[in-house]
């Protein structure tokens, strides 16, 4: 059995958790419920997006106040975590802690379960998924099924579609891609072998790939809506509507080009009050496209309906159909990858000029076309069963603000590691900054040091200690 930390709590942290409310991500409950019962809540947090449970406080219902009472030892939890290490093995599913506080009675364990990669079954051998503050038992084939989607275990991408092959063998897609891509082969001889016509049938990837009218086979499934709101509301209202919603059709290759065509001249025409007047509203195509590439090659397409794209006045919302696929969650979407749609992802790349050039590096291209143009990350969440992409028009912290906040956590810093945390990529630019901060003493030069290699400090004079 691995080992486990203990941490002692602040009387601060301790009245923060106590007060902490059962919810979709957190659950409490009493050292002596059964180990098996326990399973159930890992079980849950892991089909779902992960969470933290706290096993060693109780609730009274009639007071409704949550109260510590712990394991008398750290030894006396051993059965809870023998049931826990064999279903999800620590350091790999779960993490696991003690936490105790001086005068109060024991120590609660704190289990950490992120987001699985595979669905995880409780000791009862039954699936669960946590909603809200609820475990719920997956008792059907169907929501079962539902369940491996989520988890891209299964793809939607793969069932065959009850229309006539040619709708793909014969259409102008396939006709155009075929001439540019592979000339030397016959449309139905190579769709078969790229697994999107099965039994002569098309497959949902076959059709949104190649059919010219996928939105006609696939109503509500397939299609993008722009909209346009003269407002910098959470939520956009008819009243605010600028226009109706226009539809982007065809086939995803053409329709990611005409969504990014369309998004960027709407945001082109929006002007926006500043402090120097009226401006225009400005953001990084690469950010634009990547974002919307995203949407339309990640989303579910078991889900009826459509990709949304929301221009206000002060931020674009992009909102695709389905949940973060498998292990991903918004923290690490950046650096994990699972493909929900892997089809469609390599076919999609094998086109002219493909929206997908450096597989995996979509939305870090936004991030980083965003922070080039001094505006801050995108902000992506799971807004119920959407993934919603956020472009805010803010900017970054100004360089200085970065610079000193920096310094707060470093002894020094020199030009080069300036420009990588400012995202400034002249060293003449950074070096009349640093010089600035200098002359209004916000920051001086580390002495011993010649110009070739100078390095910066917070004044020793504004050091409080």
């Amino acid at each position: 059995m691995a080992s486990i930390e203990t941490i002692k709590l602040s009387e601060d942290e301790v009245r923060k958790l106590l007060a902490g409310a059962e919810s979709h991500f957190m659950d409490f409950k009493a050292h002596s419920i059964s180990p098996s019962k326990l399973s159930r809540s890992i079980a849950a947090f892991a089909n779902a997006e992960g969470g933290d449970l706290f096993i060693g406080i109780t609730e009274d219902k009639e007071k409704n106040i949550r109260m510590w009472n712990g394991f008398p030892t750290e030894e006396a939890a051993n059965s809870h975590i023998q049931v826990f290490d064999k279903l999800f093995p620590l350091g790999a599913d779960s993490t696991m802690t003690f936490l105790y506080y001086d005068g109060f009675p024991g120590v609660v364990l704190k289990v950490e379960v992120p987001k699985s990669k595979d669905i995880k079954y409780a000791s009862d051998e039954k699936a669960y998924k946590r909603r809200g503050a609820q475990n719920l038992p997956i008792e059907t084939e169907r929501e079962l099924q539902i369940l491996r989607r989520e988890k891209g275990l299964y793809s939607f991408e793969t069932e065959t579609i009850s229309v006539d092959k040619i709708t793909i063998t014969n259409s102008e897609a396939t006709i155009s891609f075929m001439l540019d891509v592979v000339p030397y082969s016959e449309p139905e001889i190579w769709l078969k072998k790229q697994q999107v016509l099965i039994n002569d049938k098309p497959t949902v990837a076959g059709i949104v790939l190649f059919a010219d009218e996928p939105q006609a086979i696939l109503p509500k499934r397939c299609g993008i809506k722009v909209y346009r709101y003269k407002s910098s509301e959470r939520e956009g209202t008819r009243d605010t509507l600028d226009f109706d919603p226009i539809s982007i059709e065809g086939c995803v290759y053409n329709q990611i080009q005409q969504a990014v065509q369309k998004t960027t001249e709407i945001i082109e025409s929006v002007k926006v009050r500043t402090s120097a007047g009226l401006s225009p509203l400005t953001y990084p195509i690469e950010a634009i496209h990547e974002i919307i590439t995203n949407a339309v090659l990640h989303r579910d397409y078991a889900i009826v309906d459509d990709i949304h794209i929301k221009i206000f006045d002060n931020r674009v919302d992009v909102l695709s159909p389905g949940t973060l696929p498998g292990h991903i969650t918004p923290n690490n979407i950046l650096y994990e990858r699972v493909s929900r749609n892997g089809v469609i992802v390599r076919l999609i790349n094998k086109f002219p000029n493909p929206p997908n050039k450096d597989i995996g590096e979509g939305l870090n291209t936004a991030f980083q076309a965003m922070r080039k143009m001094q505006l801050k990350d995108p902000v992506i969440v799971q807004d119920g069963g959407y993934v919603k992409v956020t472009l805010k028009h803010e900017p970054l912290a100004s360089p200085e603000e970065m610079i000193l906040e920096y310094l707060e956590k470093h002894d020094k810093i020199v030009n080069r590691q300036a420009r990588e945390i400012t995202f400034i990529g002249s060293e003449n630019k950074m070096k009349t900054i640093l010089q600035r901060m200098v002359k209004h003493n916000l920051i001086e030069l580390v002495p011993g040091l010649t110009r070739y290699n100078a390095a910066y400090q917070k004044p020793k004079s504004s050091d409080k200690s």
